[in-house]
Order: C-alpha cells, then structure tokens, then sequence
C-alpha cells in the first residue's frame, strides 16, 4: 500500500498531521461500508478529513471526498444538521501525530518514522492521555518535518466519463 495522505488535527494552537483515520470507526460501529470512493493510490480512504480537540474533545471540523455516485461531500452530507463541527463521540482509540525530522521513509500507510510522535488517547471522544514517544534524532539537516507519500497513482474517470 502506498504512504497515506494524512489527516489534519488542530491541538493546543498547533496543526498537525495525523496518522489516524477516525471516521472509520464511525462506518464499523453503524455496520456499514464507507461510502467513499479513492481518488488515488495515496487516499485510498476517499476523504480527507480534518479535526479539532477543543476542552478535551475531539471534533470533525472539516470533510471533503466524493461519494460512489460522483457527490462531492462536506461534513453535513454525512451529518444533518451539523454544518461546522460534529463531536466525534463514536471514537476510541489513539491518535498519532508525527512531529520533528523523517528519520524513515515508508511507502505503505502511516508506517514512515518522525523524531517524535504525539499520541493522544481518545475514549468515546475524550481525551483520556497523552504522550510523547521519542523515536530517534535526525542527524540530516535537510529532512523534511511534512509527513506524505513520496509518490501516488491518480485515478482517471471510469468509462469515458470526462468525455463529452
């Protein structure tokens, strides 16, 4: 699998990159599949979400992807009635936001290894810890601090749909 595109998290006045995928868990817990459709090899998810803690609370704050039928999609699509933000209160889990220098770069999911990692423990979107996992420093002034895949594959339009 390719490196995914991450996800943006806001927390404690810094925007981070983050190598988890929330929403997911809200598809599993309604027993339904995701209704989006990848774009490329990089998002095979089909969205990009983007989230906020807020008080100790998790929050999808933003939300783009399209739908199998072609529907571009925001957050209210998925959520009626909620236009801004919507409390992720079906999540429990960790999130990880990778900070620092690349020490490793891995061409699969979220594995590619940062200096640091900010794990924030979420319990039915609350914030229950976090923590700091110190995984190296890097001794290359020129490692890049964005977390992203190094190559993807852009998916065409099926069955000449572009086409007029």
């Amino acid at each position: 699998m390719t490196a995914q595109i991450a996800e943006s998290l806001q927390y404690e006045g810094e925007t981070l990159q983050m190598c988890s995928e929330p929403l997911d868990m809200y598809f599993k817990l309604a027993g339904v599949d995701s209704p989006f459709v990848g774009s490329c090899t990089a998002l095979w998810r089909g969205y990009e979400g983007s989230w906020e803690i807020i008080d100790d609370r998790l929050y999808l704050v933003g939300l783009s992807g399209t739908l199998d039928d072609g529907t571009e999609v925001d957050i209210e699509t998925l959520f009626p009635g909620y236009p801004d933000r919507v409390f992720a209160h079906w999540f429990s889990g960790t999130l990880r936001a990778p900070r620092g220098k690349l020490l490793e770069y891995v061409h699969a999911g979220y594995a590619s290894k940062f200096e640091q990692d900010l794990l924030i423990t979420i319990e039915q979107g609350c914030v229950s810890k976090t923590e700091v996992r110190q995984n190296g420093v890097s001794d290359d002034p020129d490692a890049t601090e964005e977390y992203g895949p190094a190559a993807m594959l852009v998916f065409g339009k099926e069955n000449g749909a572009d086409e007029e």
